[in-house]
């Protein structure tokens, strides 16, 4: 907990020197926790401080209990509490030399146009949406990649938990900017296209975390294998522009060694050339039909 068991006094703005951060010589403590409208704890929501000309002062992340503490300056503050699919709240507090300010709970209401859209069938925009990747080089810099031709749908049902998504992407469209790099990897030694020229990712669940966090369950096809990855979800909303779309945004890290795609070079004291870990990024806007 933020506060000691041994609190003295109620409310806010009490004197507690217990609190889980030392109270500085020249300042205070802020602490409070961030719930639903149902009183679950929302953990990893971001709470920002402000000052009275509306500056960040701090920016910190609730913890899996929902609560958060900053260590402040004497002064007045607004402090806003957001959260993934919640409407965000903002309450001003004053930190006073010398105590820990408790401020309570803020309790996030859902936002509607966040919530899961509505039944029927989206079809990938290839056009606004991207397939990205991100590998690392000898240990030190990132390489960035993407695909360039891909399809897929997302087939939203009630319950929404029987939703599905289906993604088939051309190995051969891999881009990283570099030809030679890119003549790399399509062949036997990485992707392989002449064998294996697409990838697919069907899904096998859907959860809903509450808010717009989602995670989809599915298999992975990659050069000639099928193992499961989870796709960590963001839900951005719905839109009408040329129809109806709806946006994500999901991400995930692979393992080449998952899928036999074992190429490997070593440098000076055994470091590899390219990392095991590829972290994929897909950025969806689809149209329902």
């Amino acid at each position: 907990m933020f506060w000691s068991k041994r609190r003295r006094g109620g409310g806010r703005g009490t004197t507690d020197r217990h609190a889980l951060l030392p109270i500085p010589l020249t300042g205070g403590v802020l602490s409070g926790q961030v719930r639903d409208t149902a009183g679950a704890p929302l953990p990893g929501s971001a709470v920002t401080v402000l000052d009275a000309a509306d500056r960040e002062i701090v920016r910190v992340e609730a913890d899996p209990y929902g609560q958060f503490t900053s260590a402040l300056m004497p002064g007045r503050y607004r402090v806003r509490a957001e959260a993934g699919g919640y409407r965000a709240e903002t309450e001003s507090v004053e930190v006073q030399w010398g105590t820990h300010s408790e401020m309570g709970s803020f309790g996030l209401t859902e936002d509607p146009e966040l919530r899961p859209p509505r039944p029927g069938i989206y079809v990938i925009d290839p056009d606004h949406s991207s397939v990205r990747f991100v590998a690392r080089h000898i240990g030190m810099s990132k390489v960035y990649g993407r695909f360039n031709r891909f399809s897929g749908q997302l087939r939203i049902t009630e319950p929404f938990e029987e939703s599905s998504v289906d993604v088939v992407i051309e190995s051969a469209s891999v881009d990283t900017n570099v030809e030679a790099r890119d003549t790399h990897l399509r062949s036997a030694d990485f992707l392989d296209v002449e064998r294996f020229p697409e990838l697919r990712f069907a899904s096998v669940r859907v959860v809903q975390h509450g808010g717009n966090h989602w995670t989809v369950d599915g298999d992975l096809t990659l050069h000639g294998l099928t193992s499961d990855v989870a796709l960590d979800t963001t839900f951005l909303g719905n839109a009408e522009w040329n129809g109806e779309r709806i946006g994500a945004v999901a991400t995930t890290s692979l393992h080449r060694e998952h899928f036999t795609l074992n190429w490997q070079q070593t440098i000076a004291k055994g470091l590899p050339v390219v990392g095991s870990t590829i972290d994929i990024t897909l950025d969806v806007q689809a149209v329902r039909q």
